[in-house]
């Protein structure tokens, strides 16, 4: 397999200018696969599973790591790494590491900002299937010191010993990775087949981690705005742009999601909309601003102040007041919008709501075969037209809404994400979204 090498180095302002320069007299661009954890592919997948099982777990999973994103809003800024659950992400990212490279798995996570390993020695490793990656087989492993901006960067979760830069994350759950901060060189795999080699990229190399990881995947791949995350480190090469497309349910299973980075991950044409990504002293979210959602002919206005968003006007929707996450199935409304949508919908569908058994889901119906509204959420500036298939969601005979109130925490989630092309434009603070078949998007 090809390589393409992108040779930078974060403590090398010099050589990174001109690497620039040379990416953008040259157009540069890549995509990978985002891999479901419930795929065949997936080594998570589990054979003996229903797809009403998985749905429920995915949806367990979802409210569980929403919990944990709830905590992090009355932590500091510099702990908001630490509140994010365990292994609660839903897709998976194919790379390598080191030199020679050695292939592994790692969860991709938009809620998470440090790239971790588990790597030898191991004080405490829990169990993976592929073997413990062990940098003093590398060549290019470089451990950081605590002088070093990404250890800075760190704040209150870097520790100086003997100048060596360690970091130190727990988790909601109690799962925690302690380790070394180092640089290395990652390559990451290509739908183009041409490999994509990023040499110095900063990462925690976790010699003692334990808890609930799954020892399918040998740790977490940062896609969060923080400075630390694959992402911003990334940002000068791919000119601040990623993008994804999740596929829908009951698709081919030898097809996979795509995420884009650098000139692959323009989103342009018929039907782009845009909205501004808000900032936040929580830099790892991306926060958008929801001012209302149009079920029929009815408008109802986001009026809930979250204790994330910014203004004081409660007449409108706050700013920043729902978060996109590719790591969250349901989507998450204040309880007041919520109960308002879901009053809106009753009055909408022409039959007769049946309880969801498990509890988990608070607007069901028994007849798949009923007329189910489209609705439009309305960010700032972009008005995104939802089908069913984006709100609803089949759970064993029963068809269900795919969002639940939640009075801390709003969550735009993956599954009303779904067969569209969703494009970050961290330089211009903007995310675009536009309507695709995801099964086709190359």
């Amino acid at each position: 397999m090809a390589v393409i090498s992108i040779s930078f180095s974060l403590l090398c302002p010099l050589c990174l200018l001109l690497v620039i320069f040379l990416l953008k007299a040259q157009a540069f661009g890549f995509t990978a696969d985002l891999i479901h954890r419930d795929s065949p592919q997936s080594p998570f997948y589990n054979p003996s599973s229903t797809k009403m099982d998985r749905l429920n777990n995915a949806i367990k999973r979802s409210l569980s790591r929403a919990s944990h994103f709830k905590q992090s809003f009355s932590q500091s800024p510099n702990t908001i790494q630490s509140q994010i659950i365990a292994a609660s992400g839903e897709y998976l990212m194919k790379l390598s590491i080191g030199t020679p490279p050695v292939k592994t798995l790692g969860i991709a996570d938009t809620g998470s900002d440090l790239t971790w390993m588990q790597c030898e020695p191991c004080t405490q490793c829990y169990k993976q299937n592929a073997p413990v990656y062990n940098p003093k087989n590398s060549s290019t492993f470089r451990e950081l010191s605590c002088q070093s901006q990404p250890c800075q960067d760190l704040s209150t979760s870097g520790v100086c010993d003997n100048n060596t830069c360690h970091y130190s994350i727990t988790y909601g759950d109690q799962s925690y990775s302690m380790g070394t901060l180092a640089a290395e060189t990652f390559t990451l795999g290509s739908t183009s087949g041409q490999a994509v080699s990023i040499p110095k990229l900063v990462f925690g190399c976790g010699h003692d981690n334990e808890g609930t990881f799954n020892e399918t995947a040998t740790g977490i791949i940062g896609l969060g705005g923080g400075s630390v995350s694959l992402v911003s480190q990334l940002s000068d090469v791919i000119n601040g742009k990623f993008s994804y497309c999740l596929l829908g349910f009951n698709v081919n299973d030898t097809v996979t999601s795509k995420i884009n980075f650098g000139d692959n991950a323009v989103v342009s044409g018929s039907g782009v909309v845009s909205t501004p990504i808000v900032p936040n002293d929580i830099s790892t979210f991306y926060y958008l601003t929801l001012e209302s959602i149009t079920v029929g002919k009815k408008t109802l206005k986001y009026e809930t102040k979250m204790k994330y968003s910014s203004g004081d006007n409660n007449e409108t929707a706050q700013e920043g007041n729902i978060i996109i996450d590719s790591g969250t199935t349901l989507t998450l409304l204040p309880g007041e919008l919520y109960g308002k949508l879901e009053s809106e919908l009753r009055k909408n569908i022409k039959a007769k709501p049946s309880d969801d058994p498990q509890g988990l889901l608070g607007l069901c119906y028994g007849d798949n075969n009923i007329d189910l509204p489209k609705m439009t959420f309305k960010f700032t500036g972009a008005e995104l037209e939802l089908p069913p298939t984006n709100t609803f969601v089949q759970n064993g005979k029963l068809v269900c809404l795919a969002m639940v109130p939640s009075d801390e925490i709003a969550i735009f989630g993956n599954l009303s994400q779904m067969n569209l092309l969703i494009g970050y434009d961290l330089l211009k603070k903007q995310l675009s979204f536009m309507p695709t078949d995801c099964s086709n998007n190359n």
